[in-house]
């Protein structure tokens, strides 16, 4: 399953459409990204970005409803890891080891 994050486009700095490189901004995270599958972007649109290439133009409430999700399932996550650690602190200890004949024998 691939995944795709929406960012804002904060800077162009590459005017060839098919080498775009520029600046997107994932709430607070900046990264290089290139524009070559989406040479109409724009300062300001929001993309798709996927292993760092910017592959559709989304609108702003599409952006927002992604990130919204994204945080939910952040949320979820940490609801997850913090049940997975309860229930193993809710276990029985691990039964120890049989003990094991002794390699002498019973008529030593």
């Amino acid at each position: 399953m691939c995944l795709a994050i929406p960012g804002q486009v904060i800077a162009l700095e590459t005017p060839d459409p098919l080498a775009r490189m520029g600046k997107v901004d994932f709430g607070g995270v900046v990264k290089e990204v290139c524009f070559a599958y989406v040479p109409e972007v724009a300062v300001g649109d929001y993309v798709l970005v996927h292993v760092g290439f910017a592959i559709s133009r989304i609108d702003r409430q599409a952006a927002e409803t992604t990130w919204q999700t994204l945080a939910e399932l952040e949320a979820l996550e940490e609801i997850g890891d913090a049940a997975a650690g309860s229930l193993a602190a809710d276990r029985a200890p691990p039964l120890p080891h049989p003990p094991q004949p002794d390699a002498g024998g019973a008529d030593g």
